[in-house]
């Protein structure tokens, strides 16, 4: 495979740019070697510089849902383009999109887009500190909502590929007001609640651990959150970034029953474009400014282009059997994975859920960080790159979630499983 053309633009972006990358994860840091880069990408297909050809499964890290450049969210940008990229004044999309979040979202009834999903999340933990008057937040071990100071506390992602259980630069006051909990833990999360309970002003959740790989709430748990919650006054968030609009129309909350006092949004929102939101109940959402006094703005927040390109890929989503069918598509994949890793006697476990997966070097259940950080991580960077060399793209890190899209058909899926078998044997 010919890299010519990305290994010298990495060089030169080495000199100019941290790590030669923009965001850490990409720099390949954790599976070695260096990032190829991107020229275009079309459906489930992701073609670089040199010329190569990739099956994404990383699909810009989520919000590619109907796979890449697809032509209504193109003709959608396209068209909004032509009147502007930025007006700096209220624009009729963003009532749009506001509107359909509400309308999709159970938890949802005020909503305020931002541009990020750390913006999201930020904003979401003011809100919760500001409606109770309290200063204590809760996150759970391996999760990561961004790179706020209060999130850099034994978060995942990126955090965790380099080695990072906080970062330099978060303030000690400031990290001592985040709490961390094992995930799926139902005695820990109690305790802590007994504990200082009336001291907590919100509790933060991937619902879907999908910073970790991919792990999947225990039964009852986040229902149990639920309730501690409720109890003690504290508010409940759900960071819905990666999980919202993809495990089900209505996200994680909609597909496990669960109402979060508080949501998170981004990825699938954009389009592709940068986005964030976060929303929640009205009495919630009417203190932030210029309703009330907690403070949030944003220069572009609402952007028009962002807001078409997201609303057309909520429509494509809204489908009829869209999301049943990404799940069936996802348990094919996976399934035909650990059949191959079986046939070459590897020790590999998938998890899984509509649209989301997770890939494991050890043997099952995976439940817990703990689980996830047993697996076989350098074993995972030797088949990284061993399905890489045979054109197929997974995240390059043992602790990120991968994707599959409504473009992700039989042919693509049966080449990865074909790839998947060489690289396992390679093994």
């Amino acid at each position: 495979m010919n890299n010519a053309r990305s290994h010298e633009l990495f060089a030169r972006a080495s000199q100019l740019l941290p790590g030669g990358v923009n965001s850490p994860v990409r720099a390949f840091k954790s599976v070695g070697g260096e990032p190829f880069f991107a020229a275009r990408a079309q459906g489930a297909y992701l073609y670089d510089v040199d010329g190569n050809r990739y099956v994404d499964y990383v699909g810009s890290w989520g919000p590619m849902i109907a796979g890449h450049a697809h032509p209504q969210v193109l003709a959608a940008v396209e068209r909004t383009m032509r009147d502007g990229l930025s007006f700096g004044v209220p624009n009729a999309l963003e009532v749009a999109m506001a509107e359909e979040i509400v309308k999709i979202v159970p938890g949802c009834e005020m909503v305020r887009m931002v541009n990020s999903g750390t913006e999201a999340t930020l904003s979401a933990i003011r809100v919760a500190r500001g409606a109770t008057g309290r200063s204590r937040i809760v996150k759970f071990e391996g999760c990561y909502h961004g790179h706020g100071d209060s999130f850099l506390v034994k978060a995942g992602s990126g955090v965790m590929t380099l080695g990072l259980p906080n970062s330099p630069g978060v303030p000690s006051a400031l990290a001592d007001l985040t709490l961390t909990l094992p995930y799926n833990d139902f005695d820990a999360a109690t305790k802590l609640f007994d504990e200082v309970g009336d001291e907590i002003a919100g509790l933060i959740i991937e619902p879907i651990v999908g910073n970790a790989n991919c792990i999947l709430p225990r039964e009852g748990y986040l229902q149990h959150l639920r309730a501690l919650c409720s109890k003690h006054g504290a508010l409940l968030i759900f960071d819905e970034v990666m999980t919202g609009f993809r495990v089900a129309l209505g996200g994680a909350q909609a597909l496990y029953g669960i109402e979060p006092d508080l949501s998170t949004f981004g990825k699938i929102i954009g389009g592709g474009m940068p986005v964030g939101a976060y929303g929640g109940r009205r009495e919630l959402m009417s203190q932030v400014a210029p309703s009330g006094p907690i403070y949030q703005a944003g220069t572009l927040s609402g952007n028009p282009v962002a807001m078409a390109a997201g609303l057309a890929t909520l429509a494509l989503i809204q489908a009829p059997g869209f999301h049943a069918d990404l799940d069936r598509r996802t348990h094919v994949l996976c399934d035909g994975l650990e059949a191959a890793a079986r046939e070459a006697g590897v020790a590999f476990h998938t998890t899984r859920a509509p649209g989301m997966f997770g890939l494991y070097f050890r043997e099952g259940p995976v439940e817990t960080f703990e689980d996830a950080k047993a697996s076989d991580t350098a074993r995972f960077n030797r088949f990284f790159h061993g399905m890489l060399e045979r054109g197929v793209y997974l995240a390059p890190s043992a602790f990120e979630a991968g994707f599959v899209s409504s473009a992700h058909g039989e042919a693509e899926i049966a080449y990865t499983l074909e790839a998947a078998r060489a690289a396992f044997a390679a093994l």
